[in-house]
């Protein structure tokens, strides 16, 4: 059984007044400006001008300290602007500094004085660092970290909410993780029925309702779409679904007594090929993580009771295999998909947004306060956008607003795009009511005009992740491969979450096309 691949981290982490006696290295900020050292440490500010050393964030310098210790200079930036994003980044400079030390620590004392919170900072850092910590080990023999305990040091009365930070970062960076382990699995070890697997595990362990369809109870839904993209693969599809509840001591915060429902879709193909409109050999290379979308889904489930999250949460993962068989679908063939709509299909390489389609159309059946999906959806996105911002488009302002939102906190960067009526005739198709592409420009665009489709009238909002979701470098926080972008976005969005009927949440909503 695949859940094995993954398990919490156990790595002994504290806060404490102070770093253990014995410690190897040890991690602490520098700002910009005249005032560059914390008290009591000098830094030979020609000596670090030599080595490119300027104290902005991101910036690290590994100085000998008593003892054989190394301290590791970590920059924190202008001091009136330490911010989240800040210490993410001095959590993974430090994270990338310290070797092969078994025994490390982090200072933070007195990062209260500089307008951030504790709590936050301490997060933020543990966040920054296990991201950059990560490494997906699981076929490397005997390549173990050496790293045995990280202390983050505090001022004494920072301690109590630098625990609550320290706890919070660990869950976030945890669920993080096994969406990258999930995404960079090889295809031949992961198939959809394997991802249900550890779909179901995952759901036995964080309290969670779990559903797994086989291809019969697929067919019997009328999940068309599901269907058709796995006709041409040996493996079965799969379609998973996860239903978080939250306990009653956190829905008693709803004054009416009703605890809002928020669905997340996520693209499921284990491996894409094209089908028959194949790929080319390099294009398949990265394919095994085009299932990121319902990793995160499936890794921002299994962190919502840790959290505390107060809302209802379902979340559903399409998953399939895009292969060439004897018995794949062709272009031209039809599918239809659960709403009952049906779709031409004139490229097989299109099929990240025919199981989203049902995906979507079993959301909407829910009747949730709002639906968000998740896909390595197009290549058009990463043109526009780049590696490292995904698009968002939606039918709702207040949920592309309340997503946007979140992304900048958790530190995810999204890029509203507009979602206009005029480009929907680009897939308007001859033999059915719409086809899976559209003309070559706008192509991130007409994609979400067909998944709007499928969300009845649901407020809804899409993320194309194809960019963010996977780092060809090690660099910040990522190493190279996936990242799990989105998880923390999602349970930022899921914690903070305003119902779309409240006057927190805003004004009316409608499109953006604009």
């Amino acid at each position: 059984m695949m859940a094995a691949m993954h398990s919490p981290m156990t790595l002994p982490t504290e806060v404490a007044r102070a770093a253990p006696d014995r410690i190897e290295a040890v991690g602490w900020g520098a700002f910009v400006g005249p005032e560059t050292a914390r008290p009591g440490l000098e830094l030979d500010t020609g000596w670090c001008e030599k080595r490119r050393f300027r104290a902005k964030p991101g910036d690290k310098l590994i100085t000998p300290g008593e003892g054989g210790r190394a301290d590791v200079v970590l920059g924190f930036g202008d001091r009136g602007q330490v911010s989240a994003a800040t210490l993410r980044l001095a959590g993974a400079a430090f994270a990338r500094s310290t070797g092969e030390a078994k025994t490390i620590a982090l200072d933070l004392s007195g990062i209260s004085d500089l307008g951030i919170g504790a709590e936050l900072a301490v997060g933020a850092a543990i966040e920054g660092f296990w991201g950059a910590r990560y490494r997906f080990t699981r076929y490397h023999a005997g390549d173990p970290d050496p790293l045995e305990s990280l202390t983050i040091v505090v001022a004494a009365e920072e301690v109590a909410p630098a625990e609550r930070g320290l706890e919070r970062g660990r869950v976030i960076a945890d669920a993080t993780r096994l969406a990258r382990d999930l995404s960079n699995e090889p295809a031949g070890a992961l198939t959809p029925v394997q991802l249900a697997e550890v779909a179901v595990e995952i759901a036995t362990r964080c309290g969670l309702e779990v559903t797994v369809l086989d291809e019969a109870a697929i067919a019997e839904a009328g999940l068309g779409g599901l269907l058709g993209v796995a006709a041409g693969s040996v493996q079965p599809p799969r379609l998973i679904k996860l239903v978080y509840d939250p306990p009653a001591a956190l829905a008693s915060k709803w004054p009416d007594g009703t605890v809002p429902t928020v669905a997340l879709v996520g693209k499921g193909i284990t491996f894409d090929s094209g089908g028959l409109s194949l790929k080319t050999p390099e294009g398949m290379l990265t394919m095994k993580t085009d299932m990121s979308g319902a990793a995160d889904v499936i890794a921002t489930l299994g962190a919502c009771r840790a959290l505390g999250v107060a809302v209802r949460v379902v979340g559903l993962a399409p998953t399939a295999e895009n292969m060439p068989g004897g018995r794949a679908t062709k272009p031209g063939d039809v599918l239809k998909i659960r709403n009952g709509k049906t779709i031409e299909v004139v490229n097989t390489d299109c099929e990240g947004r025919l199981v989203l389609a049902d995906g979507l159309s079993l959301a909407a059946e829910e009747e949730p306060d709002c639906i968000v999906d998740l896909a390595t959806l197009t290549g058009a996105c990463v043109v526009a956008l780049g590696s490292r911002i995904a698009g968002l488009m939606g039918n709702d302002d207040r949920v592309i607003a309340a997503i946007h939102a979140a992304s900048e906190r958790a530190g995810e960067p999204t890029w509203p795009l507009p979602l206009p009526d005029a480009y929907r005739s680009d897939i308007d198709s001859e033999v059915a009511d719409m086809k899976n592409q559209g003309k070559r420009a706008a192509g991130t665009i007409t994609a979400a005009l067909l998944l709007q489709e499928f969300v009845a009238d649901r407020p809804w909002a899409h993320l194309d992740i194809a960019g963010p979701s996977r780092s060809d470098e090690d660099s910040g926080e990522f190493r190279k491969g996936s990242t799990g972008f989105g998880v923390r976005t999602l349970l930022e969005l899921l914690g903070s979450y305003e119902p779309l009927n409240s006057p927190a949440a805003g004004a009316a909503g409608g499109k953006v096309i604009a």
